[in-house]
């Protein structure tokens, strides 16, 4: 009797397994095999080697790069070198990469880890860049007032608080206030990935200001890109792992109400809006397997979504860029001004193409 109630623990045990097992490669789009779609006037960023994880475009054409992500499960190329923010002029005929010197007297540039960013102008056309940063596997948002003139970054605070313990990406609305993602519920690198293989899907998205820090929408399969309409009026969230890009109504008293959902066969990263048209431009995983299990001799793919007229009863997906991994590894987030596209990477090359 006792061999038999062990032989039927184990079967049920194999089978909970097999069948959690089943249900990770399908959200990892494990068995995707990516179909090329080229563009003809694209070329690799000289000075990018290490990522381009997230990036943000001003009207105005100049470009912030977060590169040098370092992140647990993911590779890294120079784990021992800190982070470090771009600028690209997409004005120029041939524009090329330059680093921001970061200056502050209580900012600690040896631990900075760059994830998402965002920017936010002020009446005055001040620009503040909010950069999520991980030192020491910890979860902030740095401050930045943009210095154009100087080319640099003077750091003006370090925004911590329990509800952002697993920071991915965020949305300006304010100087000092944003959206923002958790992308994990677990802060213990050991339980975040039995919750990541088991799809427990309690990531979110949080509300912070000085005054008013809260949860204003959950139950994420690893929540990840963060962005807004060009009118304010609608939030556009990632979920990485159900391949879903999730539309919410943002209300006066900061609130947010789901709206609609539009499935996508990837793996949806970093969410970039086009100013002009309120296109959205995606930076997606074909087979996120390639991701989590880095093989230089099988790299994981690229591609880039662009998402017209998003609430519309069927918008129009259109996959802009895709390949194998032949060129870039692994792209998170791509981003268009002027009929000029960027696309970058979480650990690798970033690309320049022009339409």
């Amino acid at each position: 009797m006792a061999k038999l109630l062990v032989l039927t623990l184990l079967g049920l045990g194999l089978a909970f397994f097999r069948d959690y097992r089943s249900s990770y490669l399908a959200r990892m789009n494990a068995s995707r095999e990516v179909k090329s779609v080229e563009l003809p006037n694209c070329k690799l960023i000289k000075g990018i080697e290490t990522g381009a994880e997230d990036l943000e475009i001003l009207p105005n054409g100049l470009a912030f790069i977060s590169a040098g992500l370092r992140y647990p499960g993911v590779k890294s190329f120079e784990p021992d070198k800190p982070g470090k923010i771009l600028l690209m002029d997409l004005n120029e005929e041939d524009p090329t990469v330059l680093e921001l010197k970061m200056t502050g007297s209580n900012f600690d540039a040896s631990s900075f880890n760059p994830h998402g960013i965002s920017t936010f102008t002020d009446e005055d056309n001040t620009v503040y860049l909010l950069v999520v940063s991980h030192p020491e596997v910890k979860s902030t948002v740095e401050l930045f007032k943009f210095q154009e003139e100087e080319k640099s970054l003077l750091h003006l605070k370090t925004i911590k608080h329990e509800l952002l313990p697993n920071l991915n990406d965020l949305v300006a609305v304010g100087r000092e206030h944003f959206y923002a993602t958790n992308d994990h519920y677990f802060v213990d690198q050991y339980m975040r990935s039995w919750e990541l293989y088991l799809g427990l899907a309690w990531s979110n998205v949080v509300y912070y200001s000085p005054d008013d820090v809260r949860v204003v929408a959950s139950g994420f399969d690893f929540a990840n890109g963060i962005s807004m309409s060009p009118d304010r009026k609608y939030v556009y969230i990632a979920e990485l792992l159900a391949h879903k890009i999730h539309v919410y109504e943002k209300h006066a008293n900061w609130t947010l109400t789901p709206l609609k959902s539009l499935d996508c066969d990837t793996l949806v990263d970093n969410i970039s809006v086009d100013p002009v048209t309120g296109d959205l431009w995606v930076g997606c995983h074909p087979n996120g397997m390639k991701i989590f299990s880095y093989d230089p001799e099988n790299p994981p793919g690229s591609e880039v979504l662009q998402i017209q007229n998003i609430l519309a009863e069927e918008p129009k997906v259109t996959v802009v860029y895709a390949e194998d991994g032949k060129v870039l590894h692994g792209s998170t987030v791509a981003s268009v001004y002027k009929g000029k596209m960027l696309v970058g990477t979480v650990f690798q090359k970033a690309l320049y193409c022009e339409f």
